[in-house]
């Protein structure tokens, strides 16, 4: 399956490199995806990381919009100026910058949460809590699934 599925947390080494979860990384190499897209999540304090491809789909959305409109002018404001590439080393680490840092509040260690087309980066008890939060709400509105 080509899908990012499941969660794992990783320890931020010295250089302030993290180890992306293997499985994360093949589903990168199944997708053929040399160069990541990152950018601020529009609900979570996470960054959002796919390829090209995620970049693409919010870019088509834009262009199916009057390019002078209030919402094609916010999304590529949250896209395009909330949205940085990056690219693993080697090893399949990835750098944490300021950008991810500012955003997610991530200090010492990374939660790496699948979405299916892409992963997200969390702070790991933000994530323990939102996770709380949807579980509690889906059960409060009664969904079983």
């Amino acid at each position: 399956m080509s899908r990012f599925l499941s969660n794992a947390t990783n320890r931020i080494d010295a250089k302030s490199r993290v180890s992306v979860p293997s499985a994360f990384r093949s589903v990168l190499a199944q997708r053929n995806v040399r160069e990541l897209y990152c950018f601020q999540d529009f609900v979570f304090p996470a960054i959002s990381v796919g390829g090209p491809d995620l970049l693409e789909r919010f870019e088509r959305q834009i262009a199916a919009e009057d390019p002078f409109s209030p919402d094609a002018n916010e999304m590529s404001l949250l896209i395009h100026g909330g949205g940085v590439f990056m690219r693993l080393d080697a090893e399949g680490r990835l750098m944490v910058t300021d950008f991810i840092r500012g955003f997610t509040g991530i200090s010492d260690e990374v939660t790496f949460v699948g979405r299916a087309d892409h992963f997200q980066l969390w702070q790991p008890q933000a994530f323990m809590a939102a996770q709380t939060q949807a579980r509690g709400e889906r059960k409060l509105a009664g969904k079983r699934s």
